[in-house]
């Protein structure tokens, strides 16, 4: 039974006696409980969907996806690829068992999960592949350098006009 002294009936069933009260009350009523904002906290790897990706990222996703699946079922390629290499046009006649089974293994790993799998390494791996590029980048730089002192070249330099008849 609520209580019968003076204030405002809230939801609950409860009188606020004081307006602060009432304000404490309601808040509590609209947030959610702490557990509930803990749990929601994003956790330190990538979501399963993140940001999207530029398309020339999906397609290194996808790369990176493929080559998972490929990599699973690289005994039935192998045998694929083998029996079609002394074959021309009969191959997917001669093959046929072959083929199943590689496409049957392909199908059984190329699922969702195995893409979020795939997608979760491409992002696991972005600092190594940003360093990568980054020592690429200073290696040219480097090379640039060499063969301007080895050719005795000034970037500013027009090329010469010798041989071209004039004067």
């Amino acid at each position: 039974m609520p209580p019968t002294h003076g204030g405002k009936l809230l939801r609950d069933g409860h009188r606020a006696t004081h307006r602060n009260d009432h304000h404490d009350m309601a808040t509590a009523m609209t947030l959610p409980p702490k557990e509930a904002r803990t749990a929601a906290r994003p956790s330190p790897l990538p979501s399963r969907n993140p940001l999207p990706l530029s398309s020339s990222q999906e397609a290194q996703v996808k790369e990176l996806y493929h080559k998972r699946v490929r990599t699973k079922c690289a005994d039935e390629v192998r045998d694929f690829a083998s029996c079609c290499s002394s074959r021309t046009f009969t191959a997917t006649i001669m093959c046929r068992g072959q083929q199943k089974a590689m496409n049957t293994c392909m199908k059984q790993f190329a699922t969702q999960d195995e893409q979020d799998s795939a997608r979760e390494e491409w992002f696991a791996t972005m600092d190594k592949r940003r360093e990568e590029r980054e020592q690429k980048e200073a290696k040219k730089k480097i090379d640039e350098v060499f063969w301007r002192e080895w050719w005795a070249k000034d970037p500013n330099e027009k090329p010469s006009q010798a041989g071209k008849g004039g004067p």
